[in-house]
């Protein structure tokens, strides 16, 4: 990913503190939030995701090849100590670690032996309940539709 052009610190800080609630730990970004929930503004003709913005402005530049990463694990969170310039691979091991803590679903099914599903040849895991509810709405769907 290129750098991106940041304006000058009075222009960011009018355009993203302005719709920053800032009263917690977590700088909450009020704004627009991509589908995945991350924070992002128009700027330069382009989508930018603010919290690389507030990376770049108040820590410095992003290494060629890596990631901001949210130590808080908020993702509209753009307080610059909340975020840390990784390699993809710390990323992905980071979210990894985080997700093999849970211990239920997030409908609150336990991640038990009987009630958890791995496909095959690969890590992930889901719900069995979840899952099951799921293929049965899909089935009912499918059968209606005659």
């Amino acid at each position: 990913m290129q750098p991106i052009a940041i304006p000058p610190l009075a222009e960011f800080a009018t355009r993203v503190f302005d719709r920053t609630d800032r009263t917690g730990d977590c700088w909450l970004w009020k704004g627009h939030k991509n589908a995945e929930g991350y924070a992002w503004t128009h700027a330069a003709g382009h989508h930018r995701l603010v919290h690389r913005f507030s990376y770049e402005a108040l820590v410095g530049p992003i290494p060629v090849g890596f990631q901001i990463d949210h130590l808080c694990k908020v993702r509209h969170c753009v307080n610059p100590a909340h975020l840390e310039a990784v390699t993809p691979k710390v990323n992905v091991q980071r979210s990894t670690s985080a997700n093999r803590r849970k211990t239920h679903c997030p409908q609150g099914h336990p991640y038990d032996e009987a009630n958890t599903y791995r496909p095959p040849g690969r890590t992930a895991r889901a719900c069995r309940a979840c899952r099951n509810g799921k293929k049965s709405i899909r089935r009912n769907q499918i059968g209606g539709a005659k």
